[in-house]
């Protein structure tokens, strides 16, 4: 799978998200602080990952800055992208589920190498529920 990755600074585990997703056989594509010559700054690069995706150029992406909230309001602004701000497996597992999610933001603060493996676990397991609600709500969300 084809992963786009940013991160606004080089702080807690957003070294270790490229070669974590690598290890698990992904294609990465670095933005931001972790990319020579971007700009690092949350709300620009998060939109550069969120963008790969709705282009094409990404199946999935992962945005991160110190809180992940940043990240996450600054994915959501691009037509075609779910980003879920998750801080534990749970939440992303239903990220995925629930809101087909394709992009996962993350908090630097808060996220150790540890919980990234599960949440990515448990990101990539996850599938997009069959649910007829389930379904009608993220058609809603692309109306909205």
């Amino acid at each position: 799978m084809r992963i786009a990755v940013s991160a606004d600074e080089m702080a807690g585990v957003a070294a270790q998200i490229g070669p974590e997703l690598e290890a698990r056989g992904h294609t990465v594509e670095l933005y931001g602080a972790l990319a020579p010559d971007q700009r690092p700054d949350w709300a620009w690069c998060s939109e550069a990952a969120a963008r790969a995706v709705a282009d094409g150029r990404a199946d999935q992406a992962i945005v991160a800055c110190w809180t992940g909230a940043g990240a996450s309001i600054a994915a959501n602004k691009v037509a075609g992208v779910r980003a879920a701000l998750c801080t534990d497996a749970v939440m992303a597992d239903g990220a995925r589920k629930w809101a087909d999610a394709n992009v996962l933001a993350l908090s630097l603060r808060l996220t150790s190498a540890p919980l990234l493996a599960e949440m990515l676990d448990a990101w990539f397991a996850g599938e997009p529920s069959a649910d007829p609600v389930d379904q009608a709500n993220v058609e809603h969300v692309a109306e909205i």
